[in-house]
């Protein structure tokens, strides 16, 4: 029971948010200060939401709020609308405020506005900060609708490399470093890899659904993003596809390609340090979300690893594996789809299974046709060619026609899933953006879209690609 009792001590302790904001402010990202009467009123009624919302969660009967999306009777209680755990104090500031939050409202969007009102004051500004500790914008996500802080940084140079590191989770470089590895370096590599991030990314998804932690709150923590902010915390799969995917790139390149291993070892550690540490800097995970993130993916590749011949030698010899994959991939996405209430981690889950039947299928066509067969054993292992500028140029080339024919390929398709699920199932489509929020449209239109990007990425370019005479 002592083991235990300090078990959960540990765990306690690494949830603590005011170790994200204790980093974050060691790294140099401050709330925006705020001045004047003003701002002590708003600081006053946000005091009386957070008693508030505190008197809420002791009357809770559904159970502890950090585990449980709440479910709070009172119409007033109402309200303080939640998002997986985390509260929308401005829904409750305008229904509750009245025209002092209109006022209050006001105040805060003059003090943080970017811009004219607070940095273009010089550097004599009424909230004292310098040169180097400008406010950021006001971020805003493009499918919440969601507002983001506006928050002071004093290091730049911390805050670029972080950003850097929290991108290498995001779909811009997946949809840039998958398709750079098939086309330009290995695509035996890239299709492997591939499979253990699907399965990583799906059971961290689900897992997260299941387990309805929410994000660190805020304050004391500064949200320095808010695109998945609607998600919820744990674990963070960030930090998952940030382990698996370079460890598994060291696993599967070592032996095939001729290289020092400690390079390979430092460039692994590297990419997930700066992967785990920025998801901390950003205010969107606590150190126990990450900790977990990183073991729960090293067990996935224990599990996964050794399957993987296996797996892919399925997919490119069985006759009837595209439909097994289409079906599975299909199957999986109905079931995360039913965990919980809409967020963006269920159109990611149906995005990442679509990509991965997408490239499963194009593997398939492309060893039935004999087209990019894999290197015998004697070819190996690979001597990495010497960088020069044709090399670059031709790389460069190759991957700027790819983007294209895959930018192409999801804006077509797009347009056309969308508006055609909302027909099929009578769906209103005025609001785009509230229509491929439901299900019925979500699933079909992410399913299908990103499967035929990952089917263009592995055989249509590549078919591209050689009659252009760059394979």
């Amino acid at each position: 029971m002592k083991i235990i009792e300090k078990f959960v001590q540990v765990c306690n302790y690494l949830q603590d948010p005011y170790k994200v904001s204790w980093f974050q402010q060691i790294c140099g990202v401050e709330t925006a200060s705020l001045r004047g009467d003003q701002d002590e009123h708003e600081q006053h009624l946000c005091n009386g939401i957070n008693r508030f919302i505190e008197k809420g969660k002791q009357e809770e009967e559904d159970g502890p709020i950090v585990r449980h999306r709440p479910s709070i009777k009172s119409d007033i209680a109402k309200s303080l609308s939640s998002k997986n755990g985390v509260i929308n104090v401005c829904d409750h500031m305008k229904s509750c405020a009245g025209d002092s939050g209109s006022d209050l409202r006001k105040s805060t969007a003059d003090n943080h506005s970017f811009g004219s009102e607070t940095l273009g004051k010089g550097p004599e500004q009424s909230d004292g900060l310098t040169v180097d500790e400008k406010m950021k914008p006001l971020r805003r996500n493009s499918l919440t609708e969601e507002d983001g802080q506006a928050f002071s940084i004093k290091c730049k140079t911390l805050y670029f490399l972080f950003t850097l590191g929290t991108e290498l989770g995001n779909e811009l470089f997946y949809i840039s470093f998958f398709p750079f590895w098939i086309w330009n370096v290995d695509a035996y590599v890239a299709r492997r890899i591939i499979l253990i991030w699907v399965w990583v990314m799906y059971l961290g998804q689900c897992t997260k659904d299941i387990l309805r932690w929410p994000r660190p709150p805020s304050p004391p923590v500064v949200k320095v993003e808010v695109f998945y902010n609607s998600e919820y915390s744990m674990p963070s799969t960030h930090a998952m596809s940030g382990t698996a995917i370079p460890i598994s790139l060291l696993l599967l390149t070592y032996g095939r390609w001729q290289y020092p291993f400690i390079y390979g070892l430092l460039l692994a550690l590297c990419w997930c340090s700066l992967v785990c540490l920025s998801r901390i800097y950003m205010g969107m995970h606590t150190v126990l979300d990450v900790i977990v993130g990183v073991l729960y993916a090293v067990l996935i590749l224990i599990v996964f690893h050794p399957a993987l011949d296996f797996i892919d030698n399925f997919n490119l010899t069985y006759r009837y594996a595209p439909l097994i994959i289409i079906s599975l991939h299909l199957s999986m996405g109905l079931f995360s789809f039913t965990l919980d209430t809409w967020s963006t981690s269920r159109g990611d889950t149906a995005q990442i299974l679509g990509s991965g039947a997408g490239i499963a299928c194009a593997s398939h066509v492309n060893y039935r046709f004999g087209f990019m067969p894999d290197p015998t054993p004697d070819m190996l292992p690979f001597i990495p060619p010497s960088i020069t500028l044709g090399l670059l140029a031709k790389s460069l080339l190759k991957f700027c026609i790819g983007v294209v024919i895959v930018v192409l390929t999801r804006a077509v398709m797009k347009k056309i899933t969308i508006p055609l699920a909302c027909k099929i199932l009578h769906i209103p489509s005025d609001d785009l953006r509230k229509a491929r929020q439901r299900m019925e449209v979500e699933l079909p239109y992410r399913y299908i879209t990103y499967g035929t990007v990952g089917f263009s990425s592995l055989f249509l370019v590549p078919r591209v690609l050689y009659a252009l005479n760059l394979s």
